[in-house]
């Protein structure tokens, strides 16, 4: 029991620590993202994007863009990275876990790419290579997440 308290006590140290963060905000504004999730963001990245320069050397670090493995004739083929952040990736893959089920976007982006024939985990990870883009461009931005507006539909 004490252990338990402990830990809870740790948890509200982490929480109020990080809503102090001036991205605390436009990072739990995203569906999916909570404190915890943010927290282990902020903690992994160091909370500066610019020492990043592009939304696709995050993605690259974090183990969710993948990597040419071409040699001589052979081209286009793609592997997972061998050498990534873990925590990152771990952050952005559960992110896309749970906003699949929390934004409607994101449901219709991951049953688009299940519909091309990709498999659950392959359709996982390529919405959460488009989470690392619309996270840092509300970061690079400062603003906060909105769900896209209802299309005007034709009549």
């Amino acid at each position: 029991m004490a252990l338990d308290a402990q830990i809870k006590e740790i948890d509200q140290l982490i929480e109020e620590r990080f809503l102090r963060h001036r991205c605390a905000e436009v990072i739990i504004s995203m569906p999916g993202m909570g404190v915890r999730l943010g927290a282990e963001f902020l903690a992994a990245t160091g909370g500066d994007m610019r020492s990043f320069g592009s939304a696709d050397r995050l993605a690259s670090l974090s183990g969710v863009a993948p990597v040419p493995r071409d040699s001589g004739r052979v081209s286009g083929n793609l592997h997972r990275p061998k050498q990534y952040h873990r925590g990152l990736q771990r952050v952005f893959y559960t992110l896309a876990l749970i906003s699949i089920r929390a934004s409607p976007d994101s449901r219709q982006y991951y049953d688009r790419k299940r519909a091309e024939g990709k498999h659950h985990t392959q359709a996982v990870l390529a919405l959460a290579r488009r989470r690392v883009n619309v996270l840092w461009v509300l970061l690079r931005e400062n603003r906060c997440y909105e769900p896209s507006p209802p299309q005007a539909r034709a009549a």
